[in-house]
């Protein structure tokens, strides 16, 4: 079971590059806009907490894109620190089928 990326970059670091800094939007400024809390949108930028759907339907709207590019985005973050994580594990493991 290969990982089919090279650690993929937190949604957080993607919003806070392209996005904040790409538009010298504040995070205050942006959390407001996006109707949560700057501690909310700060522990999403610094990689602490991931996307959810309702915060990918928030950011799809705020910034133009499209919701599933966010929760495609954190799909691929977890599935690789997963993958990762689990290396010895998964060896223990009997295929079924």
């Amino acid at each position: 079971m290969k990982s089919k990326m090279h650690n993929p970059p937190h949604p957080g670091e993607v919003l806070k590059e392209l996005y904040l800094d790409g538009l010298n939007l504040k995070i205050i400024d942006a959390a407001e806009a996006l109707n949560i809390s700057r501690q909310n949108l700060s522990m999403i930028v610094n990689g602490h907490v991931g996307i959810s759907p309702v915060m990918a339907l928030r950011l799809g709207k705020a910034f133009k894109t499209e919701p599933e590019m966010w929760v495609n985005m954190q799909k691929n973050y977890d599935m690789w620190h997963a993958r990762k994580k689990s290396i010895q594990m998964l060896k223990k493991v009997k295929e079924l089928a």
